[in-house]
């Protein structure tokens, strides 16, 4: 079972190329900081613009540094099951603990073509699995019933949730059972959902904080609601923030406010325009982060 603050970690850039010492260094600091867990080339890594040769790199990368202090969860999904299964494929040869394979988007698969789709990876890769439900971007939503008729295949363990209904984790849990992974995809609903039984979250944010993310992680564990509360609205207005413009722009803007890597991007993604980098900095300046980068 994954849990707690799990980083859906950024791919740092310099002069188009990846920039493997910064990676190296935002994976340092993470584990320094406390984050339970890694998920190198998710849609926050740039996945859409990363060639097959960099995808793979990144995972492995991430696996080599991490160096079994921290489950790594490589995303390996696509809207070309055989591409899945290839990716799916490198990241248990690379030795990752799990992949995290998104519903396919753009072809809108029918229910019975997204249980087909998990079906034929689960039988090609023998890797636990987390199912990527997030209907903003891939415009299909697994249903709860048709997660629970997956969640009888041995390797499909769980699911990263960001149709940001906080009523599906109650009913996830209902269909797929307790036992089912649950993480959160939403930054601003991490702390209700682990009330409504969710395990953990995917986040956005805890590249930015990774500190106070897991901090507010370990306080609903240790039964401290009110604190764990606290923690969140004080990166509520960054969880906002963050999402401005297209991610993982703002939070590349905000690494760099923050002297952890360059904000470099691949197109179609632009960096931020200067209202938004005006909130992200008095969001960072909320949170106590750029006083920190300061000392």
């Amino acid at each position: 079972m994954f849990r707690g603050s799990i980083v859906a970690i950024v791919t740092p850039f310099r002069a188009g190329r990846v920039d493997e010492k910064a990676f190296a260094d935002l994976i340092e600091w993470h584990i320094e900081s406390g984050t339970h867990g890694f998920v190198p080339v998710g849609t926050t890594g740039e996945s859409p613009t990363l060639d097959h040769a960099e995808h793979e790199r990144v995972i492995e990368l991430c696996i080599e540094i991490v160096a079994g202090r921290r489950p790594v969860i490589a995303g390996t999904g696509s809207n070309s099951t055989a591409e899945a299964i290839s990716l799916t494929a490198h990241a248990k040869r690379a030795g990752a603990d799990a992949a995290l394979i998104v519903t396919p988007y753009y072809n809108k698969p029918t229910q019975a073509g997204l249980f087909a789709h998990y079906q034929a990876i689960h039988d090609a890769v023998d890797i636990p699995m987390l199912i990527y439900n997030i209907p903003g971007r891939s415009v299909v939503d697994m249903s709860p019933q048709t997660m629970a008729r997956l969640a009888t295949l041995s390797n499909i363990i769980g699911v990263k949730d960001a149709s940001n209904d906080i009523t599906r984790p109650l009913a996830t849990r209902w269909f797929c059972g307790a036992d089912f992974c649950q993480l959160s995809g939403e930054d601003g609903n991490a702390l209700a959902f682990l009330a409504h039984g969710g395990h953990g979250c995917i986040s956005v944010t805890a590249n930015v904080a990774p500190a106070l993310c897991a901090a507010m992680q370990e306080a609903w564990a240790a039964g401290s609601p009110t604190e764990a509360l606290a923690i969140q609205e004080k990166l509520f207005p960054l969880h906002t923030a963050l999402f401005l413009e297209t991610s993982p722009s703002p939070t590349k803007y905000a690494l760099a406010r923050l002297g952890r890597c360059a904000a470099d991007l691949r197109l179609p993604l632009v960096e931020v325009g200067e209202a938004t980098a005006r909130a992200v900095d008095a969001a960072l300046a909320h949170a106590g982060l750029l006083e920190t980068a300061s000392a």
